[in-house]
């Protein structure tokens, strides 16, 4: 089955253009090498970042107005609203074990 674009998510023009970058993520530092922080007076620009941008939450779990998880509804088959980014992050795969040492693997 021949998949475009939009069966696998956003086009990459439409991300750029339209929606807009996102921050990179790299911290900046000091003369001495310590991460900056944040002036909370500056709303804008995110000093803690080298681009000033901060990056999206994409794969952090949603969350209510109380503080509390979101659930996801059913309904919708192509979002997760679990999840602030609108897809769960893909789990990780436990590694495979190889074949047991054993009198299997011996050389005759």
């Amino acid at each position: 089955m021949k998949r475009n674009y939009w069966y696998t998510g956003l086009s990459k023009w439409f991300m750029k253009n339209i929606i807009g970058p996102t921050g990179s993520g790299v911290r900046a530092r000091d003369e001495k090498g310590h991460y900056k922080k944040d002036d909370k007076k500056t709303k804008e620009v995110n000093e803690a970042y080298e681009d000033g941008k901060t990056p999206a939450d994409r794969n952090k779990r949603a969350r209510g107005p109380k503080g509390k998880y979101k659930a996801d509804d059913k309904s919708t088959k192509r979002t997760n609203e679990a999840y602030k980014g609108g897809r769960k992050p893909k789990s990780k795969k436990p590694k495979k074990r190889g074949r047991p040492k054993g009198s299997k693997n011996k050389k005759k």
